[in-house]
């Protein structure tokens, strides 16, 4: 494992948990003790006995290179990387001169707004696509132990070219991620009364603004056209918005039609994405409860609803400010939001 961040510690603890035994490197040695105390793997020395597959899990424009100075040690029976990006790295290895049928392009599509690996988590790939890119000069044994690597992540493979791939995540990734800061740009000077007035729905926007600038300022760079052409599209569609409210504002009672129009394609987009374990979404009950800040609580809340036999497909909590509780919101089938709701009831819990 090179590189021992989130993906890559997260990636090696996975590993850990079916057995397999895991070498860890990085420039950065206090990472790679670290992630050794967190149970992730040993140090790799570059004169180890070489290992079935090697994760290269350093930022795009460096994948290259790893992999050149790993194949020229031969470290490695096979190789693969993390990078969210794909074309470049792998038009950078034809370049140096890697042998690219022994290297698989790939990318697990998780992350969270932390970084390092003292977020990495065992479970963070479980349920999550995880895309791989082979060339046409690729072994088919290179394709199959990287499948059976995705498989102990608990990860769902996705076969994609690798064009293909960066044009995706511009859309569902990259792009949104430049959105979301954009956002929270503006929150950085306001006002103390504005930011009292934040509820959940300026923290789900802005939520992955929260991402290294470092790492997603080299993330952009790697896939710099895709991503401006989604930003493009997105300022269209935000430039033609504001056009119509400041027409609005001057009392043209009909401009709002492009707003509508607007709000009206964006919950035709969001009810796109796939739902629980990658299926079309489900329409589901929220039943909301109160719960105060209090150990244990949650774990009493679903304890409740094991009993009264209800599946949480969904939860999300609201803290209150100011107050020690909280509001939790119960997504459950609408057949089972009654059972539910007088379950809650019954055991001290106010539900409105």
């Amino acid at each position: 494992m090179v590189g021992t961040g989130l993906i890559g510690t997260s990636i090696a603890l996975a590993l850990r948990e079916h057995g397999v035994t895991v070498k860890l490197a990085d420039q950065d040695a206090g990472s790679v003790r670290l992630a050794r105390e967190l149970g992730a793997g040993w140090e790799w020395a570059r004169d180890d006995e070489p290992v079935d597959l090697a994760v290269i899990a350093v930022p795009p424009p460096f994948v290259a290179q790893w992999l050149l100075d790993l194949q020229k040690i031969e470290a490695a029976r096979f190789y693969t990387d993390v990078a969210s990006v794909k074309a470049l790295p792998i038009a950078q290895a034809v370049q140096l001169g890697c042998d690219l049928g022994v290297y698989v392009a790939g990318h697990p599509m998780a992350g969270r707004e932390r970084s390092g690996p003292v977020a990495a988590r065992a479970d963070l790939f479980l349920g999550r696509p995880w895309a791989y890119c082979p060339g046409d000069s690729t072994a088919p044994e290179a394709v199959r132990t990287l499948l059976r690597l995705i498989e102990m992540c608990g990860a769902n493979p996705v076969l994609i070219d690798p064009a293909a791939h960066d044009e995706a995540v511009a859309l569902v990734s990259h792009a949104p991620h430049v959105a979301a800061a954009a956002v929270a740009a503006r929150l950085a000077e306001a006002s103390d009364a504005a930011l009292g007035l934040a509820g959940p729905g300026v923290r789900d926007v802005t939520r992955v603004a929260g991402g290294d600038p470092r790492l997603w300022s080299v993330i952009l760079s790697g896939n710099a056209r895709p991503v401006a052409d989604v930003l493009q599209a997105v300022s269209d569609d935000l430039a033609a918005a504001a056009n119509a409210l400041r027409a609005v504002s001057r009392d043209d009672g009909g401009a709002i039609s492009p707003v509508a129009d607007l709000l009206r394609r964006g919950v035709a987009g969001r009810g796109r994405i796939p739902g629980k374990h990658g299926g079309p979404q489900s329409s589901y009950v929220i039943v909301l409860a109160l719960v105060g800040d209090r150990p244990g609580e949650l774990a009493r809340l679903f304890q409740v609803a094991k009993d009264a036999g209800v599946n949480i497909e969904d939860v999300r909590l609201e803290h209150t400010p100011g107050l020690p509780l909280g509001a939790v919101e119960l997504s459950v089938q609408p057949e089972a939001a009654q059972t539910l709701a007088a379950a809650l009831r019954a055991h001290g819990w106010h539900v409105p």
